[in-house]
């Protein structure tokens, strides 16, 4: 499964944005997409991850401010992100599994990061 992340930007303080994950060469209605960042000197850290069946975790320091979405259709994962703070500054990925998990070191295709910046 080849994974392409795309949307990130600069944005302002509680604004919003929307990363998509395109994904091509696999069966994706099989897998588990997840979203993770990774700030500078931090390490990888979880965000968000939707199962086959649509089933959903976010991370508990979201408190609601982002929504993560398939569209199988589309071969597409959607991260919508409300309410944007500067902490939220990172590189994005996304990543697939057959099973899904909140860890990083579970997910065996990984797209290439997208950048997001939030400005105070």
């Amino acid at each position: 499964v080849q994974l392409q992340a795309s949307g990130g930007g600069l944005v302002q303080a509680g604004g919003s944005l929307r990363f998509s994950c395109a994904a091509s060469g696999g069966t994706f209605n099989r897998y588990a997409v997840g979203w993770f960042r990774q700030a500078p000197a931090k390490d990888r850290e979880f965000v968000a991850v939707i199962s086959a069946s649509g089933t959903i975790y976010y991370a508990g320091f979201l408190k609601g401010r982002f929504t993560i979405s398939r569209d199988n259709a589309r071969n597409t994962v959607y991260l919508q992100m409300n309410s944007l703070k500067p902490e939220d500054t990172a590189v994005y990925y996304c990543a697939a599994d057959l099973l899904g998990s909140l860890a990083h070191y579970e997910y065996d295709y990984w797209g290439q990061g997208t950048e997001l910046t939030v400005s105070s």
